[in-house]
C-alpha cells in the first residue's frame, strides 16, 4: 500500500537535543535501600563489616579459575557450593556481593537477609530467571551477567549440528554401535550452494554467518536491527521474515524467547517452508511450538532437525521430537566448552568488580534506585514511553533494520526542568526488548542502543501553558524503513506513532497522519478502510463472534467518504481465522495486530 501523504507537521518551537544516559549517570558507592523483614540484630555483622578492608563476594556456585583469581585481587572471597536457601540466608548478610549460575535461587527472601549489606548478584552466564528482579531493585541491589563471553562456543555448536544433522553422524554412529552396517540409509545432503537463513543476527547469529559462507553456504539472515553495512561485510543478504524462512535449504535460530519470539516457527510459519528443509536451534527452546515441530516432520516438510535447547529442560523422556529419527539432540551444550566457561567466569568477575567500585555496569539488568518523587511524577509517562516504543518496532516490515529513531517531547517545562533519561530509556526497552533477551534499563540502554547500531535523538516542543504537567505527548519516529501497515507512514517517509496520558492512562492519539483515541491496555488492532457506514459494526461483531473482548475503539479519518484508520484495543489476542475474517472485509484496505 502507498504512504499516505499530507501529514501535519508539529509547526512549534523545536530544540533538538541528544542526550547521554552514561555521562551523567554516576553509580553510589554504596546503593541505597529499603528496611529489610529480617535485618540481622547481630552486632558482629557491623563490626566485621568496619573492619574488613576488602569487600565480600559469596560464590555460591563453581566457577573458573581465572574469575576467582581476578576476584580475589579485589575481594575477600567464599567459595560455599550446594547451599540451601535456608543456608544461603543465612550467610548473605555478611557479603557485598553473590556469584551464582542457573542453580541458586535468589528469591526476595535472599534480599530481605542480607539485612542491607548486599550491592550486586552476579549471575555467570546470559539467563537470570532465577534472580527476583524486582525484589533486587527495591533493595537496592545491583544484578549483573556476562552475555557475550559464550559467543563463539554457541557459534561453534550450531555449526557442528548443522554438519552433522547433514551428514547423519548422531544416527550413522548409533546405528554402527549396534552392530549395523548401513550405509544406504545414511546418505546425507552437502552444504555447498545451499541457502542458510540465519534468524537473529546478533553476536552468534553472526558467527554462524561466518562459518556458514567458509562451507561454501549462501547465507540471508532476518533482524530488525542488524546494521546492513556489518552484514554486508560478512556477505549476508537481510531479508524479510517470511522470505527468509520460505527461500532457505537450512534454517539457524539465533533469536531470544520474547512474547513476540515464543513458538514463531508454529503449523503456519512450517507451512511458508521449503520441502524438505531443516532446522537447527541452540537459541532457546520455546523459539519452536515442538509439537508442530513432529507434524512438520512426519509430514516430510522438515527433513531434519537438532536441537540443543528445549521447551522444557530436560525434556520428557517419552518426547515424541527427542525420539524421532530425524531428529538430532544435545542436552543444552551451546556454551558447554572449557574456554567459555573460564570467560564466563573472568566477563561476571570484571561486572561485579567494576559494580562494587561504583562504575557504571553496561550488563546490569535492572535500573538502579529512582527517587520516589521523579517516579511518581513521570509514572505514567514511563508506561507511555515503552508502549510506544514497542507499537512503533512492531510496525517496521522488509529485511531493512532500525537505524534511527527520533523522540519528541511536547512540554510547557523548561528543558533544564524536565529529566528525560528515564523516559528514552523506556523507549528504548520498548524497541529493543520484544526481539531481544537483553533487559533495558536506565543504566544500560545508551550502551545496548549503540551496539545494535541504533541511533536515538531526542527534540523538545515548548509550549505554552502551565508547567504543573510534565508532559503534554510523546512521539516516536522510525525513519528509512518499510512498515507492515503503510498508513502508519508519514508524509517524511518514517513510522511516526504519538500518544498522550488521560485520566492516568496512556493512550495512542496520531498513527502516520491518523488522528486515533485508543487506550494503550491489551493488544491493538489497526485498520484502514474506505470510511463508510458499519465498518465499526463489521469488525466489532467478528471480534465479538469470535470471544474477543474489544476494551477500545477509536476512529481517524482525513476527509468523510474518503479513507480512515480504525484503532480497536482488544483484551485478546485474535487468531488467524479471526483476522482472517477481518481481512476479507472489502472495505478493509489494510490491517495489522500488535502486541503490547
Amino acid at each position: 500500500m502507498a504512504a499516505v501523504t499530507g501529514a501535519p507537521t508539529l509547526g512549534l518551537n523545536v530544540k533538538p537535543s541528544q542526550i547521554s544516559l552514561s555521562s551523567k549517570l554516576h553509580m553510589p558507592q554504596r546503593l541505597s535501600s529499603t528496611p529489610m523483614c529480617r535485618r540481622s540484630a547481630n552486632p558482629r555483622v557491623a563490626v566485621r563489616a568496619a573492619l574488613d578492608a576488602k569487600p565480600t563476594v559469596l560464590v555460591a556456585e563453581k566457577l573458573g579459575a581465572a574469575g576467582l583469581d581476578l576476584l580475589k585481587d579485589f575481594a575477600n572471597i567464599d567459595c560455599s557450593y550446594n547451599l540451601t536457601q535456608e543456608e544461603l540466608c543465612t550467610k548473605i548478610s555478611l557479603c557485598d556481593a553473590l556469584i551464582v549460575r542457573s542453580g541458586t535461587k535468589v528469591s526476595r527472601e535472599v534480599f530481605e537477609s542480607s539485612g542491607g549489606r548486599l550491592k550486586v548478584v552476579g549471575r555467570a552466564g546470559v539467563g537470570i530467571d532465577n534472580v527476583d528482579l524486582a525484589a533486587a531493585t527495591e533493595h537496592g541491589c545491583l544484578v549483573v551477567n556476562a552475555p557475550t563471553a559464550n559467543t563463539i562456543a554457541a557459534a561453534e555448536h550450531g555449526i557442528a549440528l548443522l554438519t552433522a544433522m547433514a551428514r547423519n553422524i548422531a544416527q550413522a554412529n548409533a546405528s554402527l554401535k549396534a552392530g549395523k552396517w548401513q550405509r544406504n540409509k545414511y546418505v546425507g545432503v552437502s552444504l555447498v550452494g545451499k541457502t542458510l537463513a540465519v534468524m537473529g543476527f546478533g553476536k552468534v547469529g553472526s558467527e554462524v554467518a561466518r562459518r556458514a559462507k567458509g562451507l561454501g553456504m549462501h547465507v540471508i539472515a532476518h533482524d530488525p536491527y542488524a546494521p546492513v553495512d556489518r552484514a554486508h561485510a560478512i556477505g549476508v543478504h537481510l531479508v524479510g521474515f517470511d522470505e527468509a524462512i520460505a527461500t532457505a535449504d537450512f534454517i539457524s535460530l539465533h533469536m531470544p524467547l520474547t512474547p513476540s519470539t515464543a513458538k514463531i516457527l508454529n503449523d503456519d510459519t512450517f507451512a511458508k517452508m521449503k520441502k524438505g528443509v531443516r532446522i537447527v536451534n541452540v537459541a532457546r527452546g520455546g523459539v519452536i511450538d515442538e509439537d508442530a515441530l513432529v507434524r512438520a516432520l512426519d509430514a516430510g516438510i522438515v527433513a531434519q532437525a537438532a536441537l540443543d535447547v528445549f521447551t522444557e529442560e530436560p525434556p520428557p523422556k517419552d518426547s515424541k521430537l527427542v525420539l524421532h529419527e530425524n531428529v538430532t539432540v544435545t542436552p543444552h551444550l551451546g556454551a558447554s566448552t572449557m574456554e567459555a566457561q573460564e570467560g564466563v567466569a573472568i566477563e561476571i568477575a570484571e561486572a561485579v568488580v567494576g559494580a562494587l567500585s561504583g562504575e557504571l555496569a553496561a550488563t546490569a539488568v535492572n535500573a538502579p534506585m529512582v527517587p520516589a518523587e521523579v517516579l511518581n511524577e513521570l509514572k505514567p509517562f514511563v508506561l507511555l514511553a515503552e508502549k510506544l516504543g514497542r507499537l512503533a518496532v512492531q510496525l517496521v516490515g522488509g529485511g531493512s533494520g532500525v537505524k534511527t529513531v527520533k523522540v519528541t517531547y511536547a512540554s510547557a517545562r523548561a528543558p533544564d526542568d524536565l529529566d528525560t533519561r528515564l523516559l528514552r530509556a523506556m523507549i528504548t526497552k520498548g524497541l529493543i526488548e520484544p526481539i531481544s533477551d537483553v533487559y533495558v534499563n536506565l543504566v544500560n540502554a545508551d550502551f545496548t542502543a549503540k551496539q545494535r547500531g541504533l541511533r536515538i535523538t531526542e527534540e523538545r516542543v515548548i509550549l505554552d501553558g502551565s508547567p504543573e504537567r510534565p508532559l503534554e505527548l510523546i512521539q516516536v519516529q522510525i525513519a528509512n524503513v518499510e512498515s507492515k501497515f503503510a498508513s502508519a507512514m508519514s508524509d517524511s517517509g518514517d513510522i511516526r506513532v504519538e500518544g498522550r496520558i488521560k485520566d492516568g492512562i496512556p493512550h495512542l492519539t496520531k498513527v502516520g497522519s491518523f488522528e486515533v483515541d485508543v487506550s494503550l491496555e491489551g493488544s491493538i488492532l489497526l485498520c484502514r478502510q474506505v470510511d463508510q457506514p458499519g465498518m465499526i459494526g463489521s469488525v466489532a461483531s467478528i471480534l465479538g463472534e469470535e470471544n474477543v473482548n474489544v476494551n477500545f475503539m477509536s476512529v481517524g479519518r482525513i476527509a468523510p467518504r474518503k479513507h480512515a484508520v480504525m484503532a480497536i484495543g482488544v483484551d485478546e489476542q485474535p487468531n488467524r481465522e479471526t483476522l482472517k475474517k477481518i481481512g476479507d472485509i472489502p472495505a478493509i484496505e489494510e490491517f495489522v495486530f500488535l502486541k503490547l
